[in-house]
């Protein structure tokens, strides 16, 4: 044989042969993440003992419900597998009653026939207790507090500049203070004054949101809280404030106000110090020092996503 075509090379008994690794995270990629790890490896924990899946999603204040939030709730409901029980861990300030309708009606579809229940850690204000209605039971300690369904609409200076959020409910309070002062006493000057500065046009559009508020939390009891039947009409009357108790957009609702007949729902209590609601609270807290004020974090035991809010 010609040694020009011989193309094999001698081993060198010097050398041991070694595999080569599998592709790995760097040991800089991990601690980069480390804290992400470590909050995966919690609700893996959770998952673990509670034998359900979990999927979490924690706003910062200044971080409302908006459209775009579909996106990362497509991604935690990914591994969800259909008519599955879930937990879902709430965080929120709030936002747009058409963009909550949406989120808790995709997790709702997903889930079908399983049971959904709903963690509040910390607060789910206005459009989050619309989507708490909309599960079979929510999970609340003494850190909890839901708050009045009041739409939200922006509005702008004269300039049309510097938006701001405007409760709904105020407005039309307003108005019918003022009505009611005017009809009492045609000569209540201050009454005319104010009522002279409210829009019609304006009017018209908020008692629309209200409408709108009225209908979306009567569907989601009927499909989640109280599709096996409960006083909806009642419950709906309370949230939206007609009752007049609440003072404030932010005023909370705590368990046991939410556990009353005259809201009546379904609520599982667990005392700060159980095992159970440590595992949350710590999760919580973890959570949402990973967000400022203006991000959302949604998170599973395989999803870990950081959105800035569009909206902010």
């Amino acid at each position: 044989m010609d040694d020009r075509t011989d193309k094999s090379t001698p081993i060198d008994q010097g050398v041991i042969s070694q595999a080569v690794p599998a592709p790995s995270k760097t040991p800089l990629f991990q601690s980069i993440h480390a804290l992400r790890y470590q909050r995966q490896a919690l609700i893996q924990t959770i998952e673990d003992r509670s034998k359900c899946p979990l999927i979490c999603y924690v706003a910062g204040i200044s971080a409302p419900i908006d459209r775009d939030g579909i996106i990362g709730f497509v991604d935690l409901l990914h591994n969800v597998s259909p008519n599955q029980d879930l937990d879902f861990l709430l965080q929120t300030p709030g936002g747009d009653t058409d963009a909550a309708d949406k989120l808790i009606a995709t997790v709702r579809t997903k889930v079908g026939t399983g049971r959904l229940r709903i963690i509040v850690p910390d607060y789910a204000k206005s459009a989050g207790t619309l989507m708490v209605l909309g599960a079979d039971t929510v999970v609340m300690s003494d850190t909890s507090e839901l708050g009045p369904i009041d739409p939200q609409i922006i509005l702008t200076d004269a300039d049309g500049k510097n938006p701001f959020q405007h409760s709904v409910l105020n407005y039309l309070d307003a108005f019918k203070t003022h009505s009611d002062a005017l009809k009492k006493d045609p000569n209540d000057v201050p009454a005319r004054i104010m009522l002279s500065k409210l829009d019609p046009s304006m009017l018209k559009s908020f008692e629309a949101a209200k409408e709108r508020a009225r209908k979306c939390a009567e569907a989601q009891l009927k499909q989640g809280m109280f599709k096996k039947g409960g006083n909806w009409s009642q419950t709906v009357s309370e949230l939206l404030g007609e009752a007049k108790q609440w003072l404030s957009h932010g005023q909370p609702i705590y368990w046991n106000d939410a556990r009353d007949p005259k809201i009546g729902l379904d609520v599982t209590y667990y005392a700060p110090t159980s095992p159970e609601w440590q595992e949350y609270w710590q999760l919580y807290c973890l959570q949402r020092l990973a967000v400022t004020d203006r991000q959302k974090l949604y998170e599973s035991n395989r999803v870990s996503l950081v959105i800035d809010s569009s909206t902010s």
